[in-house]
């Protein structure tokens, strides 16, 4: 089992429960700052993979971001209507567009356990750990490396090399 990290939103954290795809993911509560039903999404021009448009939160503008993407999901992208959990990171706002939202989990109740060596490299190097919850097994995402969007500019069946961390120069 892995050792709880003292900041707040690491393994040791509540986690909010959310559904992408197929697949449950838990995202630190202490990064969660808003949780928005289904809204229209700008689009944005020009834009990685992982950035499926913005939105107007309160005059405030948020940047979308589709988690298959970053994941390496299958299937369709999370579609316009998807409800969204927005976190802040450097200042700048995110919406996480996701297909469910379950319920807060903590992890006195559902211990985090290590990733198991079956998971993706992909995703055992975005995540804290694994946990069970009602019976389905709940992913701990690491919000910060899931949002470090130089990860998310390629596809990730386009990054097999030793230097898939660094950005590829535009021709």
């Amino acid at each position: 089992m892995s050792a709880p990290h003292a900041t707040p939103d690491g393994p040791g954290s509540d986690l909010l429960t959310v559904r992408i795809g197929e697949q449950w993911f838990g995202l630190a509560v202490a990064a969660v700052r808003d949780v928005l039903g289904p809204r229209p999404l700008a689009t944005v021009p020009l834009a990685p993979p992982a950035v499926a448009g913005s939105l107007n939160l309160r005059g405030r503008i948020v940047t979308a971001i589709d988690p298959r993407a970053c994941l390496g999901l299958p299937g369709a992208p999370a579609p316009r209507t998807a409800s969204a959990v927005v976190i802040e990171r450097n200042g700048d706002a995110y919406a996480l567009l996701v297909d469910a939202l379950g319920g807060v989990v903590s992890p006195s109740d559902e211990p985090l356990e290590d990733v198991p060596v079956t998971v993706s490299e992909r995703w055992r190097d975005i995540c804290h750990g694994v946990c069970r919850c009602d019976d389905r097994l709940v992913v701990a995402l690491d919000v910060d490396r899931l949002l470090d969007l130089t990860r998310t500019t390629e596809p990730w069946s386009m990054r097999g090399d030793a230097t898939a961390s660094e950005p590829r120069a535009r021709r």
